[in-house]
């Protein structure tokens, strides 16, 4: 009875598993490695008083036909991961054999799609993560030494940026970098250059992406400290206080301590949302100069041709690199609560 009950209990939990987690990821799999069949073209020879010429053209009843037999496409194994616009191993190998060291050969690298996109992702996770801890740390630890009167407006003003939607919140942000905008017109003033254009820099448009990731990511962190904040031992902080701490010491050797298991928590979130970045690039126009999986994934989707099998393959090593990035925090986590005491 006892092992029945645990059953009827984790059943729809895992039914809503199978159906929104696995099944997509196994269908994503099956897509990446069928391609999408070629037209079926033929010849049709067309003679008259001044000879004969033969005109090719689209069968599209026998594509249409093909197609159908086939929706997934004519299989293709790895060749689509392995092909230009992923991992690029042909073109990889030769850039090693022919770069003139390792600067020319990251330059070579950052000329091919997918990692080009990895690189914005990859660096975009690693700046933004850690400063959205921070930023929201220490905005959780003023918030809460301000007058309780004044705590209500105070949490509402910190929490705007994560309550205004990521399209108007940039939308803004880039109308204020705009050469315009009071934001673009300090920076032409500091740099004593007119020209200066942070839409026209790639360096510059790297910055203020990230500048925006991490003003709209930290209302997250400071929230999630602050309700840790309110479980902090009162207790054990008198008597830091009796015993002479300073608020540092006490910051660092009682709150910290005791919020690490949150700072795993927001880590494992940001991790996960800062490495699917997409809004901010289709929001500032930044195409030119950013890209990410994500928008390489969106971009394969649209326009007129849709490359399904091309948007699998980077969803696909898009879900493997996160699974690289989270193993520290799993492993950790399983350690710590999965491991029998």
């Amino acid at each position: 009875m006892k092992h029945s009950s645990f059953f009827w209990f984790v059943l729809p939990s895992s039914l809503m598993m199978l159906l929104f987690i696995a099944f997509p990821i196994v269908s994503v799999v099956t897509q990446s490695l069928y391609q999408a069949h070629d037209q079926v073209i033929i010849e049709v020879e067309n003679c008259g008083p001044f000879g004969c010429t033969v005109d090719t053209s689209v069968d599209s009843e026998a594509t249409a036909a093909l197609r159908a037999a086939e929706p997934l496409g004519q299989w293709a194994g790895l060749d689509i991961y392995k092909d230009r616009n992923h991992l690029a191993l042909d073109e990889v190998a030769q850039a090693w054999v022919n770069s003139d060291g390792l600067p020319d050969f990251g330059r070579t690298l950052m000329n091919l799609p997918f990692y080009d996109a990895m690189a914005f992702t990859l660096t975009y996770t690693a700046i933004v993560t850690p400063l959205t801890i921070i930023l929201g740390f220490f905005i959780a630890i003023a918030v809460n030494a301000v007058a309780r009167a004044l705590r209500g407006p105070t949490i509402f003003f910190s929490l705007l940026p994560m309550i205004v939607t990521p399209l108007v919140g940039s939308l803004i942000l880039f109308w204020m970098v705009d050469a315009r905008g009071i934001l673009g017109t300090s920076l032409q003033w500091l740099a004593d250059d007119p020209t200066l254009s942070v839409k026209a820099s790639t360096p510059m448009m790297w910055i203020m992406l990230m500048v925006y990731g991490v003003w709209h990511s930290a209302p997250f962190a400071f929230i999630v400290y602050y309700a840790g904040l309110q479980t902090v031992n009162t207790d054990t902080l008198e008597a830091a206080m009796i015993d002479g701490a300073s608020r540092w010491q006490r910051i660092r050797y009682v709150v910290i301590p005791h919020l690490v298991p949150l700072t795993t928590f927001i880590a494992l979130i940001q991790l996960m949302d800062n490495f699917r970045v997409f809004e901010p690039i289709v929001s500032f126009s930044a195409q030119a100069h950013a890209t990410s999986l994500s928008y390489a994934i969106f971009n394969d989707l649209g326009g007129e041709t849709r490359l399904l099998s091309s948007a699998a393959a980077t969803s696909v090593l898009t879900i493997i690199g996160v699974g690289i990035l989270l193993s520290p925090v799993l492993v950790r986590t399983w350690r710590e609560f999965g491991s029998p005491r």
